[in-house]
């Protein structure tokens, strides 16, 4: 049985999910952007697209640019696809036929794009989204749910995730302070690093030369990579105001976990669903 599953999409939530699959023997291909812009980035496998090679909780994930190169990969790491060096798999790998080199069972569309990038339900014999977007039954087989809470995790087999709110999930009392947005648009520069101790009003980056600051006391969990150019309003920083929490900055986030729980879950119910003869579920 092919037991190959492609992911659109390898940021910090993506990554809970490729880890979980890859450990359970799946072999996942992911499918990234040629600069991604993730800020959690020291437990995203979409570094791999910059530095050719990450490691996240003891798992590698190597960057590939033919298809062909993806078998070797599977029995080690996790392989990494710059969709954009490929004319069949344009901006942000939206052509079905950039999945279709490579036999596989099934797709799962982990960007987080809060919207649809272009999957569609004939991408493979079985379809998942995660969080808003996308409709189960429609555009996909199931879909994800991506909110923090009591759904967090849970399989929609009918419908849509709960739509976005553009606030982010409270953690430690906080917000939308935690996380920081650029005020103007220009090429961001780091300053402080994932896992910094920061306080209130402290200068952790600038955008061009207006400078970014903590907007709260914490760790700072994410950042953008420097030097990637930004527009106005985008996602540069995230701080977790528990002080104890540092360490967590280096491993696979809860929600991630809680996301990754659900996907395999679709996953091995679906494959149940064969064996019985159920056929597509």
């Amino acid at each position: 049985m092919n037991k190959t599953i492609i992911i659109r999409g390898g940021g910090d939530l993506a990554t809970g999910t490729i880890s979980c699959l890859h450990q359970c023997g799946y072999q996942v291909l992911v499918l990234e952007i040629a600069k991604p812009t993730a800020i959690r980035r020291s437990v995203a496998f979409s570094e791999a697209m910059y530095d050719g090679e990450t490691e996240v909780e003891g798992i590698k994930a190597r960057k590939i640019t033919q298809f062909s190169e993806a078998e070797a990969c599977w029995h080690q790491v996790i392989a990494v696809f710059d969709a954009e060096e490929q004319e069949a798999a344009v901006e942000e790998a939206k052509k079905a036929e950039a999945v279709k080199a490579v036999p596989h069972f099934a797709f799962v569309d982990a960007a987080i794009a809060k919207k649809n990038l272009g999957t569609t339900i004939d991408m493979a014999d079985y379809v998942i989204g995660l969080g808003p977007g996308f409709t189960a039954g429609v555009d996909v087989d199931v879909v994800i749910e991506t909110k923090r809470g009591h759904r967090l995790g849970r399989i929609i087999r009918e419908g849509q995730a709960i739509a976005n709110t553009g606030i982010p999930g409270i953690i430690g009392g906080y917000g939308k302070e935690r996380v920081i947005h650029s005020e103007n648009a220009g090429v961001f520069h780091g300053i402080a690093h994932i896992g910094d101790l920061v306080k209130k009003g402290d200068l952790i980056a600038k955008v061009d030369d207006a400078p970014v600051y903590a907007t709260l006391d914490g760790v700072l969990r994410g950042i953008l990579r420097d030097g990637l150019p930004v527009p106005e309003h985008f996602k540069i920083a995230d701080i977790d105001p528990r002080l104890s929490e540092r360490e967590n900055c280096f491993t696979i986030s809860d929600k991630a976990s809680a996301i990754a729980g659900g996907v395999l879950r679709a996953i091995c119910i679906y494959e149940n669903g064969l064996r019985s003869g159920e056929g597509r579920k």
